[in-house]
């Protein structure tokens, strides 16, 4: 998933993008000697034709843009994306009421500022900058989706002000402990893959939660799940594993990976009746009797179990359908 939005031009409309360059920009830059002296950065300016004053999206992606600014013309516009520029600073946007969906993706951003005047925003994707912390969303209530990939975050906090956040993606930062979820009673998708958290918790009143993405942490084992009812798909792969205890009460589950763990015993699956893919290659089951276990999944239609002991049985794949008749794909191949 990563799960990213992507805004797209409308059909037959872009964005006027200029060739002006800063006056700060030297032709050169200086260097000491010995070093070769770099070629002037092109930068692209935002230029907004008459045109467009009427736009609902508009997207600059790619465009060598340092600074948002000349955006007042714009009385409607919705949605609105700078991915891939050099932008350093969120600032000028006072004027965009109307904005639904900003996307900043893959800037130069050190700071969440300056974003009073979009009351109107329901996403908002800040991934692939420099943000050391969650800050400046106070009058986002009615934002639903945030991403924040690929940032230098150590601490979730700061979110109570979206109450409609339905979607959250941390992946990829500096957290150590999952917190400050609380208030997020609507969130029904979760993402906190790749990060440093030793233990899945405090999130027990995310009862809506559907899907829990925790890939590439330091969890030893499953816990804190007891009371999401409706997860629907979790992703543990890339941890420490040993066991799949835990999901006892998670009977909704119809996804789960748990790739690239320490496991040989497959029991504690046998209450996820709805359970449709189990991704379990990159572990250490060797023993026929844990395929056998997974007959009580009656719903189960994929299983990965490459890269495991058991795949060194020239019969691998016609034990594992004898066992599983149901199944429709076995590892990266479909069934005859």
């Amino acid at each position: 998933m990563s799960e990213n939005s992507t805004v797209n031009p409308p059909p037959n409309q872009e964005a006027s993008v200029g060739d002006d360059q800063p006056d700060a920009v030297d032709s050169e830059t200086e260097k000491s000697d010995g070093e070769e002296e770099k070629a002037e950065v092109e930068y692209g300016k935002i230029e907004i034709s008459e045109s467009d004053y009427d736009a609902l999206e508009l997207d600059f992606q790619h465009c060598k843009i340092p600074k948002i600014e000349n955006l007042e013309s714009l009385t409607s516009i919705e949605v609105l994306g700078f991915r891939w520029n050099f932008i350093k600073k969120i600032e000028n946007l006072n004027s965009l009421t109307t904005l639904r969906e900003l996307e900043l993706y893959d800037n130069q951003i050190t700071k969440i500022e300056n974003l009073e005047a979009l009351v109107n925003l329901t996403s908002l994707d800040l991934s692939q900058n420099k943000i050391r912390k969650i800050e400046g969303l106070e009058a986002l209530s009615n934002l639903s989706r945030l991403y924040l990939v690929s940032n230098k975050i150590s601490k979730i906090e700061n979110l109570t002000c979206c109450p409609k956040l339905v979607m959250l993606e941390l992946g990829d930062n500096k957290i150590r402990k999952i917190e400050g979820l609380d208030q997020l009673v609507n969130i029904e998708q979760l993402f906190l893959g790749s990060n440093k958290i030793t233990t899945i918790e405090n999130i027990e009143k995310l009862d809506k939660l559907k899907l829990l993405s925790i890939q590439a942490n330091r969890i030893r084992s499953i816990t804190g799940l007891e009371d999401l009812d409706h997860l629907e798909e979790l992703y543990v792969a890339d941890n420490g594993l040993t066991n799949l205890k835990g999901l006892e009460n998670n009977d909704k589950i119809e996804t789960l990976e748990i790739a690239n763990n320490r496991i040989a015993d497959l029991s504690g699956l046998d209450n996820l009746k709805q359970l449709e893919e189990l991704w379990a290659n990159n572990n250490l089951v060797s023993d026929w009797s844990e395929v056998d276990k997974l007959s009580s999944n009656p719903a189960l239609q994929t299983v990965y179990f490459e890269h495991n002991p058991l795949q060194k049985d020239p019969q691998y794949r016609r034990k594992i359908k004898l066992a599983l008749p149901d199944l429709n794909q076995i590892d990266a191949t479909l069934c005859k």
